[in-house]
């Protein structure tokens, strides 16, 4: 009896510890250690290779209306929002690499079965217009590529974020600006947030506010050992970071 109780125990604190185990979101992969260009085809495999839960990337489109993968409005001082996918290909990261297309970069990364893909929508620097335009386009290739179950979407644009819950009630969904209380955030049908680290600090109750109501709470960019071990500490569901090596050991 009294060893059945311990295994019955210990099945409980490990389902417990899985359940509370904050995971790492590699941003704009895992580039840092291997200096890596942002964003690039060779970051998000070697975000694989880390086993980190995710990769984040970000999207822009650009003047012919392709979606590609790059941090910055600008691809090496090509502005992308004005630019085409021609022009843009004439500049390439320090690795080789051209700039990739939202469609190229997801159909590896669909391909890397565990780990999971952080699309981040940047806001369009032609307009509001072009960045919901940019929004139904990101749900359209997310359903054409079966990537439902895969892809993660976060913004800044609240109306980025309520426009890509409005064409598809499933997609994880999370906003980004840090101006929304949990009570709007469920209103609102989204995942959950995912908020400067800062704020979690300011604001130590939150994250168990946002949990109550069944969001998602993730935390950018936090890279010092003691702003990831806060978070931790918090049970905060993801932590972004530039340092995921330090983040998974940690977490561990």
């Amino acid at each position: 009896m009294r060893k059945h109780f311990l295994s019955l125990l210990v099945m409980t604190v490990m389902g417990l510890s899985a359940i509370a185990q904050t995971k790492v979101i590699a941003h704009r992969g895992a580039w840092k250690q291997n200096n890596l260009p942002h964003n690039s085809i060779a970051s998000l495999l070697q975000a694989s290779e880390l086993k980190v839960w995710g990769s984040e990337f970000d999207v822009h489109i650009t003047k012919d209306d392709v979606l590609v993968v790059n941090h910055d409005a600008d691809f090496y001082g090509t502005d992308i929002a004005t630019a085409t996918l021609e022009e843009l290909a004439t500049k390439l990261h320090p690795n080789g690499e051209y700039i990739p297309t939202l469609e190229e970069f997801l159909n590896i990364g669909l391909q890397l079965k565990d780990l999971k893909l952080i699309l981040e929508l940047k806001s369009s620097g032609a307009g509001k217009e072009r960045t919901i335009e940019a929004t139904s386009m990101v749900i359209d290739l997310i359903k054409k590529l079966n990537a439902e179950q895969q892809v993660e979407i976060i913004s800044f644009d609240y109306d980025a974020c309520l426009k890509a819950r409005e064409l598809n009630a499933t997609i994880p969904v999370h906003y980004l600006m840090g101006d929304k209380s949990p009570q709007q955030i469920k209103d609102a049908k989204l995942t959950g947030v995912d908020y400067h680290y800062s704020l979690f600090q300011k604001n130590p109750t939150w994250i168990q506010e946002f949990k109550a109501l069944g969001l998602k709470t993730n935390a950018w960019t936090a890279n010092k050992k003691e702003d990831i071990q806060f978070l931790i500490d918090q049970k905060i569901d993801f932590i972004t970071t530039d340092e995921p090596e330090l983040a998974l050991k940690l977490v561990k």
